[in-house]
C-alpha cells in the first residue's frame, strides 16, 4: 500500500511539473494597437526594410516565447501530423554543425551560400540528421519548419501566425525608432547571433555555437518578450515581395528577426535587429527557421503613433 501511495505521488508531481513547464511557455501578451513607423530609413536596410512606413495595427496577442521543441512534439503527437523536411527527407543545416561523417557524403549546397548544406533526414526531432536529438533541447525553438507547418500548429493550438505589422510592432517593445527591442546599444547578452569569422569560427561569446533555449536571455523589451531578435527566423503571414514592392517570381512569405548565424554590424548574412526581414518560399525549412503565434482580439483604439 505505501509502495502504491509513493508511486502515486511521484506521478502527480511529475504531472505538475510538466504542465507547470508547459504552461510558462504557452504565456502569450497582450499588444496594445497603435500607428507606428515599420521599418527602417537608414542606408543598411535590406530587403524591403527601407523605406519606413506608416502601418495601424489593431490590439492582438502574440506568444511570448518561439514555439518550443516540447509544444511542437505535443502538436506532432496530438495529429500525427509530417513536417515538410520530414517529407521530402532532407532540410538545410549550417554545414560547421553536422557530423563530419556526414559531411564527407554530401556533395552540394547552396549557391552563394556553401555553409547551408543538405542533410538527409535533418527534420525538427533531428535538427543536425541522424545522430543529433532534441533530448536535451526541449525549451529550445522548434526548428527546420516551415511556413506552412507553421500555420498547421497554429491553427491546432487555435491561433494564428502574426502579420508582419504586428510582429514588429510587439518587437519594438513601445519604444519609437531604436535599433534593438530594447533600445539603440547593442547588448552581446542579449541575444544569439554569430561572433567571430564566419562561418569558420564562433567565439560563443552570448554562451552558444548554434540555437539557444528560448529563454537563455533576459526579455528583450519592456513587453516580456524574448527571443525576438536572434537565435531563429520567425514566420509571419505576410506575403514577401522583391524590392520596389514588385511580387516575387513564386509565392514568398516574410521571416523576421535574424538568427545564430546573423551579425551586429552586417558584416555578414544579416544585420540583426528589429527590422530585420527577408522572405522564403512556404515549403522552405532550415535548422534556423521557427515562429511563434498570435491571436486576434476585439477591437480597441489605438494608441497614438509610436
Amino acid at each position: 500500500m505505501w509502495v502504491f501511495l509513493v508511486q502515486f505521488c511521484v506521478l502527480v508531481v511529475l504531472a505538475f511539473c510538466k504542465d507547470t513547464t508547459a504552461s510558462k511557455y504557452d504565456e502569450m501578451v497582450e499588444i496594445a494597437g497603435a500607428t507606428y513607423s515599420m521599418g527602417s530609413d537608414d542606408s543598411k536596410g535590406r530587403d524591403g526594410e527601407s523605406p519606413s512606413k506608416l502601418v495601424r495595427v489593431k490590439s492582438f496577442k502574440i506568444d511570448k516565447y518561439p514555439v518550443t521543441n516540447e509544444q511542437f512534439r505535443e502538436f506532432v503527437r496530438e495529429t500525427k501530423y509530417k513536417t515538410e523536411a520530414e517529407a521530402f527527407g532532407w532540410s538545410f543545416v549550417l554545414a560547421p554543425r553536422v557530423d563530419p561523417e556526414i559531411r564527407k557524403g554530401i556533395t552540394q549546397s547552396v549557391p552563394g551560400s556553401p555553409w547551408w548544406v543538405p542533410v538527409q533526414r535533418a527534420y525538427w526531432r533531428q535538427p543536425e540528421g541522424p545522430g543529433s536529438s532534441i533530448k536535451d533541447r526541449m525549451n529550445y525553438p522548434a526548428l527546420h519548419i516551415s511556413w506552412n507547418d507553421a500555420k498547421k500548429y497554429c491553427e491546432w493550438a487555435g491561433k494564428r501566425l502574426a502579420t508582419e505589422p504586428e510582429w514588429e510592432l510587439a518587437a519594438r517593445g513601445g519604444l519609437k525608432g531604436k535599433e534593438y527591442p530594447w533600445g539603440s546599444k547593442f547588448e552581446n547578452s542579449r541575444m544569439n547571433i554569430w561572433q567571430g569569422k564566419f562561418p569558420d569560427e564562433n567565439t560563443k561569446d552570448d554562451g552558444y555555437f548554434g540555437t539557444a533555449p528560448v529563454d537563455a536571455y533576459k526579455p528583450q523589451n519592456k513587453f516580456g518578450l524574448y527571443d525576438m531578435v536572434g537565435n531563429g527566423w520567425e514566420w509571419v503571414s505576410t506575403e514577401y515581395h522583391e524590392q520596389g514592392n514588385q511580387p516575387s517570381s513564386e509565392t514568398k512569405y516574410v521571416l523576421r528577426g535574424g538568427s545564430y548565424v546573423d551579425s551586429h554590424d552586417g558584416s555578414f548574412n544579416h544585420l540583426a535587429r528589429v527590422t530585420t526581414r527577408m522572405g522564403n518560399t512556404p515549403d522552405s525549412g532550415s535548422d534556423n527557421m521557427s515562429f511563434r503565434c498570435a491571436q486576434s482580439l476585439q477591437s480597441k483604439n489605438t494608441k497614438e503613433e509610436l
